[in-house]
This record gives C-alpha cells, sequence and structure tokens, in this order.
C-alpha cells in the first residue's frame, strides 16, 4: 500500500470498526483483507435493494405482494454483479437453504408494508451517496438508503435494518450512523434534519430521533477526535485490539493477537516520535 493510500475518510461503518476494535479497522481499512460473504449481510443487502427499486413503480403498484416477487430477481440481479456471493449456497446441491433464505428475505420485504405505506411515500433520494469536509479537513462520506422530504421543505433521513431494534438502553449507539449522516446533510446542505427514522423489519418497530444543533456538534467533535486516534494509530502502527462478545464473528482471527495470530506486515511507514499531538493539540496530517 503506498503512502497516498492512507485513510482519508470516514463513514459510519468504518468509525464504528474502530470504536468496536482499532485492529478490526486496520485490517479492513489499511491491510484490506478479504472477507466472507454472509448470509445474514447478503441478506440484507437484498431487502435493501428491493425496497430502493419498488419506488420506481407507480404508487399503486407499490404492494407486498409486488416486493415479495421482487425477490428472486434482485437476487439474479446481485449474483451477475457479484458472483462470489454463490458461494454462500455452494453446498445446497438441493436448494433447499437457499429458498429459506430467500423466503426470509420476501418475510421481511413484507413486514415493512406493516411500518411504513409506500404508496404514500414520494421519496426525494434513495441510496444517496454524500460527502463533505468538515472546517477541521475531515472528510465524510456515507449512503443514506432513503430521503423524504415535506412540502414544507421539512427533512427526514431513513435507514432499513434487517435486525431487530436494540433495547432502549442501547438506543444511543443505534442512532450514530443516523446522527453522522444527519450531521453531514447539515454541513453540506445547511439543512438541519427535522427526523432520524430506523425501520427494524427483524423486528418490526420504528426507532425515531428529532435533532437539535447541539446534538450534531457533539457528534462532530466525536467524530474529530475519533479521526485524531485513528491517525495517531496510522502514524505509529499501533492498533490494538479490543476483544469483546463480537470477536467470535470476526473472520480475521487466524491474525489476531488474541486468538494466536500474527498480524500481517504493517504496509505503511512507521514514525513512533509522530505519535505524539503537536504543540497546538491537533492531530498531524493522515
Amino acid at each position: 500500500m503506498s503512502e497516498s493510500q492512507r485513510p482519508d475518510s470516514l463513514s459510519p461503518s468504518r468509525a464504528s470498526d474502530f470504536m468496536q476494535c482499532p485492529l478490526l479497522y486496520r485490517f479492513r481499512v489499511i491491510d484490506r483483507l478479504p472477507e466472507k460473504p454472509s448470509e445474514a449481510a447478503t441478506r440484507g443487502t437484498l431487502v435493501h435493494a428491493v425496497l430502493e427499486r419498488l419506488f420506481d413503480d407507480p404508487a399503486t403498484d407499490r404492494t407486498a405482494v409486488r416486493a415479495r416477487s421482487m425477490v428472486p430477481a434482485q437476487w439474479d440481479r446481485l449474483l451477475q454483479e457479484r458472483p462470489e456471493l454463490g458461494e454462500l449456497f455452494a453446498e445446497d446441491a438441493q436448494g433447499e437453504r437457499l429458498a429459506r433464505w430467500l423466503s426470509e428475505a420476501e418475510r421481511l420485504v413484507e413486514r415493512w408494508f406493516s411500518l411504513e405505506d409506500p404508496t404514500r411515500l414520494e421519496p426525494a433520494e434513495r441510496e444517496l451517496f454524500v460527502e463533505t469536509e468538515l472546517d477541521s479537513g475531515l472528510r465524510l462520506r456515507g449512503v443514506i438508503d432513503r430521503v423524504d422530504v415535506a412540502p414544507t421543505g421539512e427533512v427526514r433521513l431513513v435507514d432499513y435494518k434487517t435486525g431487530k431494534a436494540p433495547r432502549p438502553e442501547y438506543s444511543e449507539g443505534a442512532l450514530f450512523q443516523m446522527k453522522f449522516y444527519a450531521l453531514v446533510i447539515w454541513r453540506l446542505k445547511r439543512v438541519l434534519p427535522r427526523r432520524l427514522q430506523l425501520v427494524y423489519l427483524g423486528s418490526g418497530e420504528v426507532l425515531t430521533y428529532d435533532p437539535a444543533p447541539g446534538d450534531l456538534e457533539r457528534m462532530e467533535r466525536k467524530l474529530l477526535a475519533l479521526w485524531e486516534a485513528i491517525g495517531r494509530a496510522t502514524r505509529t502502527g499501533d492498533w490494538r485490539p479490543r476483544p469483546t462478545k463480537l470477536c467470535g464473528w470476526c473472520d480475521h482471527q487466524s491474525f489476531c493477537p488474541e486468538f494466536g495470530g500474527t498480524p500481517p506486515v504493517y504496509p505503511l511507514s512507521v514514525s513512533p516520535a509522530a505519535s505524539a499531538e503537536d504543540g497546538q493539540g491537533r492531530m498531524g496530517p493522515v
């Protein structure tokens, strides 16, 4: 990896990786180690594809029957774009496991109709890529599932989740991604989103939050601190694992010291002296 390929931006998923485990962030962003596709993540991609494309149809055609019927075709499209996904069911000679998996995707799609009425929605954007650079120089980017704009101009950001809603005490963590997107929209378009909405298809629940400017200012400070920590780790090569119960799901145990593994040779130059902050308390260039 060349020096020009050092981390130069932050997305919600990569920010979450670093908060979960700095070494996981390194494996994904610096080393770019391959990861096997999972049935759960791929099902989420499939469901998202159906819900995005359903809005191509006229409002009167946006029915649960129509949405369910789109699942097989969207799965075929995903296979064409990413043939490696076929490995998920390589040993499913009779196709029984694939059939159950597709049926579960159909159930998740159908459950959405009990939570929202697509015949009454006309999204302003779907799968919207957003990117902005903060005054600090930190570049934020991500993809928002859906953006709704009311006739009065109020903006709602919506994200679909195929899992179950978290317990109330964990809702703050669940909203991290949405506050990230809200901050990007606020800084990019000078519009404060009126509502953030997480639609949990796994449990049939909707979590909403109405952000205030102070919320997003705190999010910005949190991301800046996070970026400084990523910068220090990048310069020093000090990426420490943070063991949690999520380690059991990690694809990189063979490279992790917590499991007796050895990380790949660090591909970037290391400057131990640069781990200290400069005299102004700011992060050096990453």
